[in-house]
């Protein structure tokens, strides 16, 4: 019992996982119209923010998660006041191409990774813009979700998507870099640029390396991808098979285990006698 249980537990999980993420970024829109200050004034003082921000991100020999280096100048409003809805998701990462379709919350702290992807504090909200780099980082080969275990797949040409209250921002993939265990790395911003980069660790199960994958705007957002904006992932089917493997693996344990028992008790009794 206990090792069918252990051998259906990734796939439980991550139906489990799935099914929280679809209905977090299900909700997103419609927590839009609740947000206080609304919509527009939030992205308002987002842009406000980056224009403020001197942003950047330090990746660090060794380091598994990138420190954000930007510094907002003024007394404008703090971080986390920043792109606020009641679930704390900020945004919502598709990348089409490896089914990725995920909640984007404040910070990379380990809790938050384990829920979504985490934006990078340091640098620019995911609100677009010129001369303005967002940082997005994952986890990947999670036992619990896949978060971003595919996204070594992706190459130059491929896009992706964040959709920000209610705007919808498309990129196209201009760089994949993997970058040594001793390397040190620094994304900035780059003049008349909106780019954003996604992180994470390769290779799968050793994660000594980190890939980086850098996708430039494109202008305008081609209307397929502004048709798909709000639309709900879909709730993934619970794996059913699982269960009934599951149980064709109890039943044929306890099959097994009545039909040797009477043997073994036979045998036992021949032997004392």
């Amino acid at each position: 019992m206990l090792g069918v249980t252990i051998m259906l537990y990734p796939t439980t999980a991550a139906w489990f996982s799935q099914y929280n993420q679809a209905s977090l970024v299900g909700m997103y829109g419609d927590q839009l119209a609740e947000t206080t200050p609304d919509v527009a004034t939030q992205l308002s003082e987002a842009y406000s923010y980056n224009e403020a921000l001197s942003s950047g991100a330090l990746l660090a020999a060794g380091a598994n998660v990138a420190v954000g280096s930007g510094n907002v100048s003024g007394d404008g409003a703090s971080y986390t006041d920043q792109l606020s809805t009641p679930s704390g998701v900020m945004s919502r990462l598709r990348i089409e191409k490896i089914g990725v379709d995920l909640p984007i919350y404040h910070g990379t702290a380990e809790d938050t990774l384990l829920r979504g992807l985490g934006h990078l504090e340091g640098t620019s909200l995911p609100v677009g813009g010129e001369s303005t780099r967002s940082v997005i980082t994952g986890h990947r080969g999670l036992a619990s979700s896949r978060m971003f275990t595919d996204l070594d797949k992706i190459v130059v040409g491929d896009t992706f998507t964040l959709e920000t209250f209610g705007e919808v921002l498309s990129y196209q993939v201009t760089d994949v870099v993997v970058v040594e265990p001793d390397q040190t790395e620094t994304l900035h911003q780059e003049a008349g640029k909106d780019l954003v980069t996604l992180i994470t660790c390769t290779p799968l199960g050793v994660n000594s390396h980190r890939i980086l994958v850098t996708g430039e705007r494109i202008t305008p957002t081609p209307p397929r991808d502004l048709h798909a904006a709000g639309s709900s992932s879909g709730v993934p089917g619970f794996p059913f098979w699982a269960l009934a493997f599951g149980g064709a693996l109890i039943v044929a344990g306890g099959y097994v285990y009545w039909t040797v028992k009477p043997v073994r008790r036979t045998a036992e009794n021949r032997s004392e006698a």
